[in-house]
């Protein structure tokens, strides 16, 4: 019997899994992969710190109607990726599915209509905290799998899952580490297909082929305390904190690429720590923020932006930090065939898009072809959170038709 996408999004929803924190979620995903014979990896990371990371990677291989369980393959995409193994053994594609189970918190409880943990159905939604990211598309996903198994049960290839508990938190033991262990046992797949809630309105709207990267700096400005009634006897670093961000945000980094914004310059912080108004303070420092495209790296980035504060001629010190590169999936085969599925169920062709922030598709990206397509964003880390029960039922039929078009099986 296929697997119900609500009923088993119900039950991933009702594990409160605040990230870190994993609360069975896993368990309840693996529990229904194993029943359809799939071998699953658990992977606990992080076990040196307070709190270890429970993560999974699953994967069921066949040839025709036999269970394989060599993890070695080749694909018809290996020679658009750049993960094509000479030597392996041919016998299909291998497509990965990757997801998170931890969510954000709930906020306070009082403001919700129904506990966030509850996963209570009104009229045609599902209200609980991660139905919409990600939970809803975890579940569509399985379901989907147990639809093409029943179908279609002599596909060649192989289908694996690779889920974390850490997307919502620091990301240090989460999806990063399972891709160096795929890596390490060879499980990379030719392709990567990422759960995150990608449409703002409606089923069909976007399928995100690529992010944009962010990179962080921390301007500290120093300067010489004194009375405000005498400026000339002080060296007001307010002032020239001031003027390096004017100078900052009046630059046009960029014009955009062609599936990407023009890149985002947003201070999120001054700070100097002073509240008496007769003191001019010794110090003050900022926090910036820059969601760029794919004309720049992290450290052309930094070096553009310190090419800019040096103009001032103003003495500043500069910390810069990477997040994510930014990274755009350039294989149009893989494109083109998630954009068919979509349309095909949703009856709309999808716009390629690399809005948003950063997900975990940055760490497989280096690896394998992949794209995000998943629920409805509007309603994601708010109160009340909650998925369209039609909705869950167009994504699973979604990945339904992705993985019929994948492995090339269907009427």
């Amino acid at each position: 019997m296929a697997i119900d996408p609500v009923l088993l999004t119900q039950e991933l929803v009702r594990c409160p899994s605040v990230t870190p924190v994993d609360a069975g979620a896993q368990a309840v995903m693996t529990a229904a992969l194993e029943q359809m014979n799939f071998t699953v990896h658990r992977l606990i990371f992080g076990t040196e710190t307070p709190n270890p990371v429970h993560n999974f990677f699953a994967h069921l291989s066949r040839q025709g109607s036999t269970v394989l369980n060599s993890a070695a393959h080749s694909s018809p995409l290996a020679d658009s990726s750049i993960n094509g193994e000479e030597g392996a053994a041919k016998i299909g594609p291998r497509l990965c599915f990757m997801g998170h189970t931890d969510v954000v918190p709930t906020g306070r409880l009082s403001d919700w209509t129904t506990p966030p943990f509850d996963a209570a159905i009104e009229g045609d939604r599902l209200i609980g905290r991660g139905s919409a990211d990600m939970k809803g598309a975890n579940a569509a996903f399985v379901a989907a799998v147990s639809r093409f198994l029943l179908r279609y049960p002599d596909w060649n290839g192989t289908i694996s899952l690779a889920i974390t508990g850490d997307e919502e938190g620091v990301a240090a033991h989460g999806t990063v580490k399972i891709v160096e262990w795929m890596r390490d046992h060879d499980h990379i797949p030719d392709a990567a297909l990422v759960g995150e809630p990608s449409n703002p309105q409606f089923m069909g709207q976007i399928v995100r082929v690529g992010r944009r990267g962010s990179w962080c700096g921390k301007l500290i400005v120093e300067g010489k305390q004194g009375h405000s009634a005498y400026p000339e006897l002080a060296d007001n670093p307010a002032h020239k904190i001031v003027t390096l961000l004017h100078q900052l945000l009046q630059q046009k980094f960029d014009n955009g690429t062609e599936f990407f914004k023009p890149s985002d310059v947003v201070v999120t912080s001054i700070d100097i720590g002073n509240e008496a108004t007769n003191v001019i303070p010794a110090r003050a420092q900022a926090l910036i923020n820059i969601r760029f495209n794919d004309h720049w790296t992290g450290p052309s980035l930094e070096q553009h932006v310190r090419s800019i504060f040096d103009e001032t001629k103003i003495p500043y010190e500069l910390y810069g930090w990477c997040n994510a590169e930014s990274f755009m999936t350039n294989d149009a085969m893989w494109r083109k065939l998630v954009a068919d599925a979509v349309q095909e169920v949703s009856q709309i062709r999808p716009v390629f898009d690399t809005g948003g922030g950063t997900s975990d598709a940055r760490f497989i990206a280096p690896y394998c072809p992949v794209v995000e397509y998943g629920l409805i964003n509007a309603t994601i880390h708010q109160i009340n959170e909650c998925v369209f029960l039609n909705d869950l039922e167009t994504l699973t039929q979604t990945y339904f038709v992705i993985l019929k078009k994948f492995f090339s099986v269907g009427d």
